[in-house]
């Protein structure tokens, strides 16, 4: 079984985004093991590629509720909330507004 791409976890975080805003949700939790425990059952080594991906899909007023130490935020205890309420394509990037 091939390890997910970074491509594969983004699709998997935006439907999850989708599904939480079509059922008037405000935001979700996600976190970064059990992300990738549920995409990929079984599969290790696969943290860094789950978290680039939860990382880069931070829009403007996302937030960290676990935010690892390390400079990289790679770990299995990265926890992002994502607001879900307003997925217009014009936010911006979590990256863009927080540098």
């Amino acid at each position: 079984m091939e390890k997910w791409t970074q491509e594969q976890y983004a699709a998997r975080l935006q439907e999850m985004k989708q599904e939480a805003h079509d059922k008037m949700w405000l935001y979700i939790e996600v976190n970064a093991k059990e992300f990738m425990n549920e995409c990929e059952p079984g599969v290790k080594g696969n943290t860094t590629t789950c978290c680039k991906a939860m990382l880069d899909a931070m829009l403007e007023g996302d937030g960290f509720i676990v935010e690892p130490k390390v400079k990289t935020k790679v770990a299995g205890t990265l926890t992002i909330r994502y607001y879900v309420d307003n997925l217009h394509p014009g936010r911006r990037k979590y990256s863009e507004v927080n540098n």
